[in-house]
């Protein structure tokens, strides 16, 4: 969306939003960001379009100019005299105020700052605080508009590698397609941590070329694990590494090119994401893992768990930075491991959980970056109503016990992971003996059958992994009835089967034996 900057021309963002709040009078904006130096060079860029003078203050240095000739500087050595120097300055001028979050606690502060903040609606003066969280004291908030800085975008990370470019001695080797690329791998970094790992290579090996991009994605994934909540997943998996899930597999082939330009201009959306419900160990998070090497996008994991803290809109807080983080790495794939547990909330703990559950819904909901949701749960029947409902996911898929064909498949990637040729194993008989097993299961009973191999110093064999199959007992026995229920769940039509197409599945009788061969 832009804005018509007082005949300045078009101003999007950020600025266009700070510019229209200033305009607009408001007396008192709160900017949250990480990044205070790019915050200050944003809204003296403002005030100099809209010709306003801007002071800035901290406790160490007192008052200086940002922009314009506002004067004789004021004099202020703490937070109350800042304000009370902010009533007595005649003119349009807009203040900026460093580490006064600090000062949230302060009761007489508070107190001063809101009376100040009123009196200004008859004034043109302004009071913009940049902080690191959007905690406001309750009684600023109906003073207070909060706007948040978001993290630079591409073409701002190209302007922090341009200024290194003009540094004398510093050489860049990059050709067009490669800038761009590295400028992508830098997405979810500030513009002094994108700097820091350009800076990083450069003195290491004396140039900034085409192989330093996988060292900035490793500089960015240690930057997203210090948001506690997001995980940076490496992507290896492929469809060969799943064994069956025919239609899902087809549905993400189908949207492989969705998050490019040419989908953009052929008028298509991005997809919102998907679920998958079913037993536990037949590949939930394996397909997860998947998506983002087949569509060769970041994987991020949301650890719901790592957003509560124990200080009050900690929780929150870190919500909203995890999803921003997200988005600005966008197009990625966004990964929320067991629902049911994740997004479970109650009324024991003030109503936090269930405030970070309402946020993530909506965020599901109304998300315009290209992040792409893949949420797995076992356990439907603990799930709220409303995380599967239409708009949060384009498709909900069902992932049952594999058919002799699928476990057939698994037998087989899975020998190819060890280093095995599936020909020197009979495939078929193991099929038939695992009825009733799942992915999981059976990759478990080939090392344990390598176990028994290693042990007698000898290649392991079909009847070794004959012998570990008839030892275990898998889920479709000991939790017979949990998987009865996520059956009858699917039957009723509520998801899509992953394995199967519509009219398949009407032909097929949907009851599979749940006792395994050998038992």
């Amino acid at each position: 969306m832009k804005k018509e900057y007082d005949g300045m021309g078009p101003v999007s963002g950020f600025e266009g939003e700070l510019d229209l709040f200033l305009r607009a009078r408001y007396t008192l904006v709160v900017v949250v960001t990480l990044e205070e130096e790019r915050a200050l060079k944003a809204i003296a860029e403002v005030c100099e379009r809209g010709r306003r003078p801007c002071l800035a203050w901290d406790l160490a240095d007192g008052f200086e100019v940002l922009s314009g000739k506002p004067g004789n500087l004021p004099v202020a050595k703490d937070p109350l005299t800042v304000i009370e120097q902010v009533e007595k300055a005649d003119g349009d001028i807009t203040f900026v105020l460093k580490d006064f979050h600090d000062c949230w606690s302060n009761p007489q502060v508070k107190r001063k700052l809101r009376n100040t903040a009123q009196r200004l609606k008859f004034t043109r003066k302004s009071i913009v605080v940049i902080s690191p969280t959007r905690t406001v004291p309750e009684e600023l908030r109906n003073e207070t508009e909060v706007l948040e800085l978001p993290l630079p975008d591409a073409a701002q990370l190209d302007g922090v590698l341009g200024g290194l470019t003009r540094t004398p001695g510093i050489k860049v080797d990059l050709t067009p397609g490669g800038r761009e690329k590295l400028g992508q791998a830098a997405l979810g970094m500030t513009a002094a941590q994108a700097g820091r790992a350009y800076a990083k290579a450069i003195v290491r090996d004396g140039a900034l070329d085409e192989r330093h991009i996988e060292a900035v994605v490793r500089e960015k994934k240690e930057v997203i694990r210090e948001s506690e909540a997001l995980e940076f997943y490496p992507v290896h998996e492929t469809p060969d590494d799943v064994g069956g899930l025919d239609v899902l597999k087809q549905w993400l082939r189908l949207r492989e090119r969705a998050f490019t330009q040419e989908a953009r201009d052929y008028g298509l959306p991005a997809p919102k994401g998907m679920a998958l419900i079913g037993i536990p160990g037949t590949g939930k998070s394996l397909t997860a893992k998947m998506i983002g090497g087949l569509w060769r996008l970041p994987l991020l994991r949301l650890d719901v768990g790592a957003l509560f803290g124990s200080l009050v809109g900690e929780a929150e807080e870190r919500t909203r930075r995890a999803l921003r983080l997200a988005e600005t790495v966008a197009p990625c794939v966004v990964w929320i491991d067991e629902m049911e547990k994740a997004l479970a909330h109650g009324g024991g703990d003030s109503g936090t959980s269930t405030r970070v559950f309402g946020t993530i819904l909506t965020w599901m909901q109304e998300k315009t970056a290209p992040c792409f949701v893949v949420g797995t749960a076992n356990d439907v029947s603990s799930l709220p109503p409303e995380v599967l409902r239409k708009g949060r996911f384009d498709e909900i898929f069902f992932l049952d016990l594999p058919t002799a064909e699928e476990r057939a498949e698994i037998f087989s990637v899975h020998l190819r992971k060890r280093r095995r040729l599936p020909g020197d194993f009979d495939i078929a008989r193991l099929a038939a003996r695992s009825e009733g097993y799942v992915g999981a299961e059976i990759e478990q009973t080939i090392v344990d059958a390598m176990y028994v191999g290693f042990h007698q110093d000898r290649e392991f064999t079909t009847d070794d992994i004959l012998t570990a199959l008839a030892r275990q007992v898998p889920l479709s026995v000991s939790q017979r009835e949990t998987i009865g229920a996520l059956r009858s769940w699917m039957r009723e039509g509520r998801a899509q089967s992953a394995s199967f197409d519509e009219a398949v599945e009407a032909e097929r009788q949907f009851v599979v034996p749940l006792e395994p061969l050998g038992h």
